[in-house]
């Protein structure tokens, strides 16, 4: 059987926490023994969630995807198939250009234009120094390789004005839009209302078992339907999905300003270490980075050290900086974070950080 320590573990996916059986068992609870599955996508408990989800959003439809990759570029495709533009516009950071390998590109055919500061949040002033056309924008909110940052309210309603008065339609990643909606003190729908369409995760701060939702016009959500089964992702049996995203919106999502308010409370604990740096200084979301003065091989060689003698797992995996004498690693608080101690958790970053240092340079 797999090992599946640390028990203890910042981490929001450690992998004792999602472990099979206890999910399978909660998962159970929740089924009743007449009920009937669905079949390709469509069925009961899949069209409840997607009804409920589409509601929570003001839109009005919702598709269930399996994963929030092909949520996003079916949407930014449908997008472009509507307007004269191939052109869409994202973040250098945003997940569709970073982590889906031109997914965009090769299967859509769609040109990419990276909008922004690498380093920095997408502002106004980048969106009209565009000329060409864009057949739609990528907003992730929040953006997480920035450190779960949010712009602020004002600002993107500018944004997401200014391109509509462009023509070009607006997409929310909004795959920790769950996250990010305490800092704005506003509901789901009134967030979602900037955007032509929305996706938002099943499985991260809701804890389910995978899957995503694409919501907007109901004509479009048909549309990608149709895209879902013509790129592979018509699941058989998808109500395991559902279940688990049902549990997590009425358990979890309730739980987000506590995680917020958490993730507050961690800076401020990190921020007394000499050689820490949280960024943003003062979180937006319950998700955030911790950057330390000391290089990645240091720190991962550290943290190993410090997990094999019993003390608190911190991460699953660690980051590199532009600087390569520092390094970094993410934090976004849940349940787990909710259940350790803040100040174990400073002393096991300040332990870590010791040991890093005492490696010496790698």
């Amino acid at each position: 059987m797999a090992d599946i320590s640390p028990i203890r573990s910042l981490s929001l996916h450690a992998p004792h926490r999602r472990a099979p059986a206890d999910r399978l068992r909660a998962m159970l609870e929740t089924v009743a023994d007449d009920e009937l599955p669905d079949e390709y996508g469509r069925g009961d408990r899949v069209a409840v969630l997607e009804a409920r989800v589409a509601e929570l959003l003001g839109k009005e439809a919702a598709v269930l995807m399996p994963t929030g990759g092909m949520a996003s570029q079916v949407a930014l495709r449908l997008h472009a198939d509507a307007r004269s533009s191939r052109t869409v516009g994202f973040h250098p950071r945003a997940h569709v250009e970073v982590h889906e390998r031109k997914g965009y590109a090769v299967v859509h055919g769609l040109v990419g234009r990276l909008l922004g500061d690498h380093d920095w949040l997408l502002e106004l002033a980048d969106l009209e120094a565009v000329p060409e056309p864009l057949a739609a924008v990528l907003w992730e909110l929040p953006q997480r390789d920035l450190g779960g940052r949010l712009p602020e309210w004002d600002d993107l309603v500018a944004q997401t004005s200014c391109l509509g008065e462009r023509g070009g339609a607006r997409h929310l990643d909004g795959a920790r839009l769950w996250e990010a909606q305490p800092y704005y003190g506003r509901p789901h729908a009134e967030i979602a209302e900037l955007f032509d369409t929305v996706y938002v995760s099943l499985y991260k701060g809701l804890g389910g078992l995978g899957g995503a939702l694409l919501a907007g016009p109901a004509a479009l959500v048909e549309q990608a339907r149709d895209w879902r089964a013509r790129l592979g992702g018509q699941i058989y049996h998808a109500w395991p999905m559902a279940v688990t995203a049902e549990h997590g919106l009425d358990r979890w999502l309730p739980r987000m300003p506590a995680y917020w308010q958490r993730a507050r409370e961690l800076a401020i604990e990190f921020a007394q270490l000499d050689g820490v740096d949280v960024v943003p200084a003062v979180p937006q979301t319950p998700l955030f980075h911790v950057h330390l003065h000391v290089p990645r091989a240091a720190l991962d060689q550290a943290h190993s050290a410090h997990v094999d003698e019993g003390g608190l797992h911190l991460y699953l995996y660690s980051r590199s900086t532009t600087n390569p004498a520092w390094s970094r690693f993410e934090v976004t608080v849940g349940e787990q974070a909710m259940e350790i101690d803040v100040t174990d958790v400073r002393a096991a970053v300040r332990s870590v950080l010791h040991r890093a240092r005492s490696v010496g340079p790698t």
